[in-house]
């Protein structure tokens, strides 16, 4: 390959989709998808296309509605509480919203952003967190500071502004951004953006940069957050005994030194089986529980009793006035509500992760195998050995990342940004669906692996022939995109 500048490279690679994509529907048809029958992905599933529901969770929805008695919500979320309870201990409770979007608004305003009522102007609060990957679903609810960061958001999700990312922001509450030490913020991508490149940050020098802007700004202090994945790709390589990430506990150390709450956003994770909220010292923990879980869509938030409290009381859960300990009425945030037969499901689901977790487990360990041996025959075979595979449970699936094909200032496999994943520009999705299969998610270096779109039977069972074809394609897609990027053996 000739050396280019990288803006340069990135605009060769896009003006050969074309070519990209005839060699992947060629391919897709060798393999039999064009003739298949059925969808088949690599990603667990998303809001927008979540993976079928299984039996164990479907047979429990259609009896709650088919007794001779109808069940309230108030009945079903404390149920769903007793579970938490069961696995976290009587000090963590539970509430349920509409979607994991709805939870974290619902955590931010009640737990961040400052009082409304007295006379005068509100102060102004700010929340911390680190600059890594998906920093826009936290991000996004505070005016960023320092002002540098404020045009990160504008190519996220929808479109910056009153209707985009930007329109979530409340009142007087900013978000302080503090950078990874260690960690490679380089623009890739078509969709030419800085990227979070984590898998070499130090974690003693970011608790520096941590608590260096915590004092700068304590005086209006609210709040800590910070994603809730347990990877590589997001800065979490270094884990305690318990096998939480230690960064997340020191993070969780600092918010209880400045008496305020520690928020972590799970999105695409599992609770129980996941990362444990008492190793980390979380107070507070959101789930979407429609991606890597199997239950109907949902934003599920575990919290202490202490923080929780408030937040219950603002969906409408505390308590009737005239007495009572649970409730289902009306209150500031019911714009949240999940309906009954979405609680009716998690919960049913959140029970088999309390009760049988091997039904969810054996499928992701299963996957996990599948994807580390489909990638033995990756061409060029020198990246093989700079793969980082790594299995989780909480993120339920694997995380491939190949951040490391890039060192020896050596160009690697092709890293392509969020932006281009929403503006179907990266090319090893694209070309996963020109051979008919649902793309992993790829951006920022690494891959999200998990099963759930066509690959889980109704009992929620791995398809190990689907598992395959799907990972094999994966393989092929990127050794596609490396030989148009000059990328040869």
């Amino acid at each position: 390959m000739s050396r280019k500048y990288l803006y340069q490279w990135y605009q060769d690679i896009y003006e050969n989709i074309p070519r990209i994509h005839i060699e992947a529907r060629k391919y897709g048809k060798e393999l039999g998808l064009d003739k298949l029958g059925a969808d088949i992905g690599l990603y667990a599933g998303t809001s927008s296309r979540p993976g079928n529901l299984p039996n164990y969770v479907l047979d429990e929805i259609v009896k709650g509605n088919r007794s001779n008695w109808t069940l309230t919500l108030r009945q079903v979320e404390d149920e769903l509480r007793q579970v938490v309870k069961d696995v976290y201990g009587d000090e963590y409770d539970a509430a349920v919203a509409n979607t994991c979007e709805a939870a974290l608004r619902i955590c931010f305003e009640t737990l961040c952003a400052p009082p409304a009522l007295r006379r005068g102007d509100a102060y102004r609060s700010r929340f911390l967190m680190l600059y890594g990957e998906d920093y826009e679903w936290m991000g996004g609810y505070g005016r960023a500071f320092p002002p540098k960061y404020k045009n990160l958001l504008v190519d996220r999700t929808v479109a910056a502004g009153e209707l985009g990312v930007e329109g979530k922001s409340l009142a007087n509450l900013d978000a302080l951004y503090v950078r990874f030490a260690g960690a490679k913020y380089q623009s890739h991508g078509i969709r030419f953006n800085p990227t979070s490149l984590l898998t070499q940050i130090d974690v003693e020098k970011t608790m520096q940069n941590v608590r260096k802007v915590a004092a700068r700004h304590e005086h209006l202090l609210s709040g800590v957050a910070c994603l809730g994945y347990d990877t590589p790709s997001y800065g979490y390589t270094q884990k305690d005994d318990n096998g939480a990430p230690t960064l997340k506990r020191l993070l969780g150390e600092l918010a209880k030194d400045y008496d305020i709450p520690f928020i972590v956003d799970n999105a695409s994770c599992l609770p129980i089986i996941g990362l444990d909220p008492r190793h980390i010292g979380a107070d507070i923990m959101t789930y979407s529980m429609d991606k890597a879980g199997r239950s109907p869509t949902c934003g599920l938030i575990i919290g202490k009793d202490e923080v929780i409290n408030p937040i219950r009381k603002g969906m409408g859960l505390g308590g009737q006035r005239y007495g009572e300990l649970s409730s289902h009425g009306k209150a500031v945030f019911t714009f949240s509500d999940p309906g009954r037969d979405t609680v009716i499901g998690l919960v049913a689901y959140m029970k088999v992760l309390r009760d049988m977790p091997h039904i969810v487990k054996d499928p992701i360990d299963k996957f996990h195998e599948i994807i580390v041996e489909q990638f033995q025959s990756l061409k060029p075979s020198r990246f093989r050995e700079k793969l980082i595979f790594t299995k989780s449970y909480h993120l339920g699936g694997t995380e491939l990342n190949y951040e490391r094909t890039w060192e020896d200032d050596e160009y690697g496999i092709p890293i392509f940004t969020l932006e281009d994943l929403w503006a179907n520009t990266n090319p090893i999705c694209s070309a996963q669906v020109e051979m008919g299969v649902e793309p992993a998610t790829i951006y920022g270096g690494n891959m999200f692996l998990g099963p759930g779109l066509g690959t889980l039977d109704e009992d929620g069972n791995l398809i190990i022939e689907y598992a395959v074809l799907a990972a094999k394609t994966l393989v092929k897609a990127v050794e596609i995109v490396c030989k148009y990027a000059g990328l040869n053996e």
